[in-house]
């Protein structure tokens, strides 16, 4: 059987040089060249800057950025998706919401916290005692006045925040308490501060310049304690 394929073999062989004239297969060759240039482009989805000229921008070394030509990059600002607006737009029909359902509804689905009707993590958690977390457990937040605002004082006067606001030596404030805090140095004598709490910094140098120290009832405004 070996001896038959070397017999095949030899007149194939032969059959080709008959045919060709030569012992050696000359085939064409094929060059094949790469080419380093890419041909890749970024996808503009602002259609007004595919067609711009921007090469003045491009010249980094000559050209300066202010708050009238400055512009996102090219690309990195992609337009918002019309919804509703047929199956070709990509989310026509359901808008992207599937179809039907309690996530399907206008409003919210459930209420914040809400885990699908599992332990949810707020009850889940220990609760410390001393710090609650409940409604009417809330930080109070004071407004707070310095102690160097103070010094535009009269020697020997009453001082609230009304009056420091009429002699604009504060801004007005959104909260209606407030508490006289320390880390400024004070130069008034002999001054009555009125508000609704203290600093034990602040408390100290007032009653050191010789001044007085007057707690103001939260609701009312009217003096508790001296």
């Amino acid at each position: 059987m070996a001896k038959l394929s070397i017999a095949v073999l030899a007149l194939i062989t032969h059959s080709v040089v008959a045919l060709t004239g030569s012992s050696s297969f000359s085939g064409s060759q094929l060059q094949c060249t790469s080419s380093n240039t890419s041909n890749l482009n970024m996808k503009l989805y602002d259609w007004k800057r595919r067609e711009a000229d921007e090469s003045a921008i491009n010249d980094v070394d000559n050209f300066e950025f202010t708050l009238d030509n400055i512009k996102p990059a090219p690309g990195s600002r992609k337009r918002f998706t019309r919804k509703g607006r047929g199956i070709s737009a990509g989310q026509g029909a359901t808008c992207g919401f599937g179809m039907r359902g309690q996530k399907a509804r206008a409003g919210r689905p459930t209420r914040p916290g809400f885990e699908g009707g599992q332990q949810p993590l707020y009850r889940r958690l220990p609760k410390f005692v001393g710090r609650p977390t409940g409604p009417g457990h809330t930080k109070t937040i004071y407004n707070t006045i310095k102690l160097s605002e103070l010094n535009g004082a009269a020697e020997g006067s009453t001082v609230n925040f009304d009056s420091l606001f009429e002699a604009k030596a504060i801004t007005k404030s959104k909260y209606s308490v407030h508490k006289i805090v320390g880390g400024t140095e004070l130069t008034a004598k002999g001054l009555t501060v009125q508000a609704h709490a203290f600093t034990k910094s602040a408390r100290e140098a007032i009653e050191a310049s010789g001044g007085k120290c007057e707690l103001l009832k939260a609701t009312t405004g009217e003096v508790i304690a001296a």
